[in-house]
């Protein structure tokens, strides 16, 4: 696992592939996590590094530690400021789906003056390519392009953490956020990716994300499978 003093402390980078693993139910709920030594011998970390890890899961409410008896999940829902309802992948998660994250591609890209890219970011902006399965089966595609300022960050990071949390660990408070649905035929490579047939009509979803100054952070396009399963949205009132 491809963690390291450079990106601060080691139990942190630790706690948030645990945390990212809860959340995408890699570890279910109401099962144990594995046991100390086995994260010590992944991570290549020593013991107190991994008891600081599970003490902060601890103190955030994902896991219980019982003596004898190891370190059980016991939530797997985290508060998310993008709306007062589960998130997609938490509901996923709830009905016992597991998420499996895959980077497919980071690089940096240039757009033509006038392009909507160029209108959102400038010149330039950092673009992610993700896939997303459902149960070992692939569901959804996603591009994310991020502001300049996420540029400096080591690919890998985007491989083990959320997102949405590597933009906050760059001191940018994501404030708005607004999504929209349509349904179309996705690009070829998306078609490919996702093993759909050619011309087949998908779910697509467009998502911006702004900071308290208005400026977008975050566009994202991403194309769902829903022969597989439909999108959810459930709302708490």
């Amino acid at each position: 696992m491809d963690i390291s003093r450079k990106k601060g402390p080691l139990y942190l980078q630790v706690k948030n592939i645990l945390k990212d693993r809860i959340l995408h139910g890699v570890y279910a709920i109401d099962t144990n996590i594995p046991s100390e030594p086995q994260l010590e011998s992944e991570f290549e970390v020593s013991k107190i590094t991994v008891r600081n890890a599970i003490k902060e899961l601890v103190q955030e409410g994902y896991l219980e530690t019982r003596s004898g008896k190891g370190t059980k999940v016991i939530r797997h829902t985290s508060t998310s400021r993008l709306s007062r309802g589960k998130r997609f992948t938490e509901v996923l998660v709830e009905e016992g789906h597991s998420i499996q994250k895959q980077l497919l591609k980071v690089e940096v890209v240039w757009h033509q003056e006038g392009a909507e890219l160029y209108q959102l970011f400038g010149s330039h902006c950092l673009k992610i390519e993700r896939l997303y399965h459902l149960d070992d089966v692939p569901y959804i595609h996603f591009t994310h392009y991020l502001t300049p300022q996420m540029e400096d960050i080591e690919r890998s990071e985007f491989n083990v953490q959320s997102m949405y949390e590597l933009i906050e660990e760059q001191d940018i408070s994501l404030e708005k956020f607004r999504d929209q649905f349509a349904v179309s035929m996705a690009p070829s490579h998306v078609e490919d990716r996702l093993g759909v047939k050619k011309g087949v009509p998908l779910l697509k979803r467009l998502r911006y994300s702004y900071d308290e100054m208005g400026n977008v952070i975050e566009f994202s396009e991403g194309h769902y499978n829903t022969e597989m399963q439909h999108y959810v949205v459930n709302y708490d009132v």
